[in-house]
């Protein structure tokens, strides 16, 4: 199926050349350029099917298909002897610039005998000498093909690195990094280093640079104790290889790193972001090179107990971690004999061997924000136990496991999961018997209590409905088995889960508190009607009854709901100090202080909790410690107090790590300690709590939290300017099979995407952020329910067009932002859009795109008029003054100097005498510079524009703004040395 249409002549051939240069490398490129190989067959003119043809091999080399680059060089090496005319200097150069190309495709083939190789080089030797050409490049070559050969070198390299470079030589950073390589090989990784440097820091760049250069400096930067620097080009050099058929060698550097520094778990995830490698990877040097990194990581995950792992792998079958090393292994080890049997060498196979014998070089390097261990992605991993304090022990004999179990529930006791877990496991295998003792009850009792627990986790993660349910079903067998006591709670516990259930429409805060209200009239009425309830049974209902009334009055904020919830506390209370319940002695002192906090009054709740506090560390339960301090670091962070709140919160943390990981709400202290972190100006103290959350919320099921909270961490970390940290952890987020396939909130998924297109946008990746914003604006133009999101989308991604010098399509693309505008109003987002937009024509085009420059501007300036009738006021700049500004930048980039100085005086006077402001002064003394400069340097009137100028040196200076100061006085004085 053609991918374009069929050019009609050499105009339409040319276009579509360069149209399909703009194409990422990969199947579809190539095959286009194969059609327009075809298609410039069909002209006359020799010239336009050279240049598809110089595409044509382009798409082969970079596409992995180093078999078929020979065969296309060789009908333009016939095209060039046959008539070398209608080669002009810059397609000379570029025939004479890929015989290296030839000689790089050659040695990747195991086919092509050595003897073939040489006679290629001694091919391109006699060409350049014929055509006047230093032989820098030939030597290049050779030396290139005795390192792959593995004889000695050093001859080779000397006769290279020691000739002047020529206008063919490879580019700087190629030639740095095979100088570098050499190092390497040698054994000298600090000079490797060094000479890598320039790369490294992105002095030197190419289309395979830095990315090649990065993947093999991350070993030695390891071996010379420069973790930090490792992952850094990690985490760039990886983006640059990803996915990339061209690149295998790097991708698997980059695994076997990963395999090498404990982090298996993130080998594993970026070996499957790249399994297309397996299939679309047609050099069988670069396949080797891949396959053996991927072995390196599969041999240290089967080393370490995870080999039953699923993991990555060729098509058309599922592999575990075992299974495929298996495959993999055999695969290169072919390969590697291959290339031996052909250079008359064993270089690949100990080059090979070498790398899978090597031994760890980090126990543990942290290299995302996302820090996984293969424990944590293997499924259904099990919590260990708690280093600090001795668990409960479980019964091995069922009737004392269901004795404690009951126990434990009925103090709240953070075991009871543990118990119920094993009684859960045991209970459903087939030939289970339940124990004929009086003591322990029957089986309906014990399926009732299952039920209860799956009920009670069901709520835990936000699934009320569910919860209910299984509460209910818990109730009917409660009464099956003769005990109305718990039936009872049960019956409690589904009417507060189902009053949890999210209401819909406008009013549903109100629906809501009536559901509540009822709810607590209902558990009343079950508590009056229910005889013989035990203590703690009686104490959980009033629990359960003022937790409706509380949930209430959090739904409403009503100041008439706050006197029930006290009034219901203090039954709780007296009830179970009466029968000394303790947990709840301490629920109730709990929900007391929080019905302060949600009343109002901080401190009143502040001063309950410290009492609890007391009371917790002197008589307990000491597993309400953690969850009580964590309240207390709220209520503290209320009140301005970060210190404390942050010191309340690291305690309760620390506290938490004595008890199951489901016991304590971690990650809530951790999302809290993340803002205490931010108040006292530790961001990235606070970016590891906010990862730390998200990971718990997405272990224990909440992923809707848990992607919430990690699309706040790396929006954070693209603010600190970690740019690849936040690629990374989005790339590892947007992987997640859920989200892979579209299963996750589509707004939540956008929003990862679109913090990611920003991220792509800051690292400078222009190209990959356009394509993102392109995709997502595309995607958002169907949110009917939210075209102000839409209209956000689409400005942004007008100004990368913009940026990208596609103004065409920056038209659309802002049109439909102002369409979105008009259905629900931006006015300060459009009004900047639309600003830079102008501003880039006419800094790109001058006065041809003056225009349409014009065009955007008088765009903006309907924008303004609707935001002054709509009684708007701008957050940022004001919206006239800003317009007026930006006309004038935009006449100046188009030479109408005239009109730019009316602008700017206009936009002095929207603007005002500037005042202590320091935001109104800065852009006042903006306007006056650019008014300055045009007035005296493009219009030549220094005179005016040093009076201009002095002015307002003399103005802000008295005002104290002397930072805004220094571009006058340095635009002052230059007008002056002119004079």
């Amino acid at each position: 199926m053609p991918t374009a249409p069929h050019p009609q002549n050499t105009d339409e051939l040319y276009q579509a050349l360069q149209e399909n240069d703009q194409r990422p490398y990969g199947r579809a490129r190539t095959v286009t350029a194969e059609e327009l190989v075809d298609a410039a067959e069909q002209f006359a003119e020799p010239v336009p099917l050279v240049r598809a043809l110089l595409e044509l091999q382009e798409a082969y080399t970079y596409g992995s298909e180093p078999r078929k680059s020979p065969v296309v060089f060789a009908r333009l090496l016939t095209l060039f002897d046959e008539q070398p005319d209608i080669f002009d200097e810059r397609l000379r150069h570029m025939l004479f610039w890929r015989f290296k190309w030839v000689s790089n495709a050659l040695r990747q083939l195991p086919e092509i005998p050595l003897a073939s190789m040489r006679q290629w080089l001694t091919e391109m030797r006699d060409r350049y000498e014929k055509a006047g050409l230093g032989l820098q490049p030939y030597y290049g070559q050779a030396y290139q093909l005795a390192a792959h050969v593995g004889e000695d070198i050093t001859p080779a390299y000397e006769l290279w690195a020691g000739r002047a470079r020529t206008r063919l030589s490879d580019c700087e950073a190629c030639e740095i990094c095979e100088r570098a390589l050499y190092h390497l090989t040698a054994g000298d990784d600090e000079r490797a280093l060094r000479t890598w440097e320039p790369v490294l820091a992105g002095k030197e760049s190419c289309q395979e640079e830095p990315a090649r250069s990065l993947s093999y400096a991350l070993l030695p930067l390891l071996r010379t104790g420069r973790p930090d620097r490792a992952r850094d080009v990690h985490l760039a050099g990886y983006r640059g290889c990803r996915r990339n058929p061209s690149m295998p060698g790097e991708v698997g550097r980059h695994l076997e790193f990963c395999a090498l520094t404990g982090n298996e778990a993130r080998g594993l995830e970026l070996l499957a972001e790249n399994r297309s490698l397996f299939d679309e990877v047609d050099s069988p040097l670069g396949l080797l090179d891949f396959l053996t990194g991927v072995e390196v990581l599969l041999q240290r995950v089967e080393s370490l107990g995870h080999g039953e792992l699923p993991a990555a792998g060729y098509a058309g079958r599922t592999w575990t971690a075992v299974g495929l090393r298996a495959e993999v292994g055999g695969r290169a080890d072919d390969l590697a004999a291959r290339f031996d049997a052909r250079n008359g060498t064993t270089a690949h196979t100990d080059r090979r061997r070498a790398r899978l014998d090597r031994e760890p070089l980090l126990d543990a390097l942290e290299l995302t924000l996302r820090p996984r261990s293969l424990d944590d992605v293997a499924p259904a991993a099990p919590v260990a136990a708690p280093a600090s304090r001795t668990a409960a022990t479980v019964p091995d004999a069922l009737p004392e496991l269901i004795l404690q179990a009951r126990e434990l529930e009925e103090q709240g006791h953070p075991d009871a999961p543990a118990c119920w877990a094993r009684l859960r496991t045991l209970a459903a295998a087939r030939d289970y018997t339940h124990p004929d003792d009086s003591a322990v009850g029957p089986l309906v009792q014990l399926r009732a209590d299952l039920l209860a627990d799956e009920a009670g986790r069901a709520g835990q993660r936000d699934e009320f409905a569910d919860a209910a349910a299984l509460h209910e079903e818990a109730a009917g067998l409660y009464e099956d088995a003769g005990m109305p006591g718990d039936a009872a709670l049960a019956r409690a516990c589904a009417l507060l889960a189902a009053a949890e259930i999210p209401a819909d429409g406008a009013d549903g805060a109100e629906a809501k508190a009536a559901v509540l209200t009822a709810t607590h009239a209902s558990m009343v009425r079950l508590q009056e009607q229910t005889p013989g309830l035990a203590p703690y049974q009686e104490a959980r209902l009033l629990r359960l009854r003022a937790t409706a009334l509380g949930l209430r009055l959090q739904t409403t904020g009503s100041e008439e709901h706050v006197a029930p919830v006290f009034a219901e506390v203090d039954l709780l209370h007296a009830f179970a100090t009466r029968h000394d319940v303790v947990g709840q002695i301490s629920g109730a002192l709990q929900l007391r202080a929080s019905t302060y906090a949600i009343s109002g009054d901080l401190p009143a709740a502040v001063a309950e909790i410290d009492a609890l506090l007391d009371r917790l560390t002197a008589h307990g339960p000491a597993w309400h410690l953690p969850r009580t301090l964590g309240l207390r670091g709220r209520l503290r962070l209320g009140l301005q107090d970060a210190q404390a709140a942050h010191a309340d919160l690291t305690e309760g943390l620390r506290l938490a790590a004595d008890w199951p990981a489901d016991a304590v709400d971690t990650s809530r202290l951790h999302g809290d300690l993340a803002q205490a972190c931010m108040h006292l100006g530790r961001p990235d103290e606070a970016l590891r709590h906010l990862t730390r959350s998200a990971e718990l919320e997405l272990r224990r099921g909440s992923r809707i939290d848990a992607f919430c909270t990690y699309s706040n961490a790396a929006q954070l970390s693209l603010d600190l300017g970690r740019v690849e940290d936040c690629i990374a952890l989005l790339d590892s987020l947007l992987a997640e099979p859920d989200v892979a396939a579209g299963e996750l909130d589509d707004r939540l998924a956008a929003q990862l995407r679109l913090t990611r297109a920003r991220a792509l946008h800051a690292g400078e990746d222009l190209k990959a952020a356009t394509a993102e914003f392109v995709a997502l604006a595309a995607e958002s133009a169907g949110w009917d329910d939210d075209p102000g999101s839409h209209a956000m989308i689409a400005a942004e991604t007008a100004v990368l067009l913009g940026e990208s010098g596609e103004f065409g399509r920056a038209r659309e693309v802002a049109d439909q932002a102002l369409a979105a505008h008009a259905r629900a109003p931006r006015y300060e987002l459009l009004s900047s859009c639309l600003r830079e937009l102008a501003r880039l024509q006419a800094q790109q085009q001058g006065r041809d795109g003056l225009a349409d420059a014009r065009a955007f501007l008088a765009d903006a300036a309907r924008i303004a008029d609707e935001a002054r009738a709509a009684a708007y006021e701008a957050q940022g700049r004001p919206l006239d003054s800003a317009l007026a500004y930006e006309h004038g930048r935009v006449n100046a980039y188009a030479g109408e100097y005239e009109d730019a100085l009316a602008a700017l005086d206009k936009a002095l006077a929207l603007l005002g005498e500037p005042g202590p402001d320091a935001d109104h002064a800065g852009e006042w003394a903006e306007s006056v510079r650019l008014a300055g400069a045009v007035e005296g340097i493009y219009l030549e009137r220094p005179a005016p524009a040093l009076t201009r100028l002095d002015t307002a040196i003399t103005r802000l200076t008295a005002l104290g703004h002397t930072e805004e100061t220094k571009p006058l006085t340095s635009l002052a004085a230059q007008l002056r040395d002119e004079e």
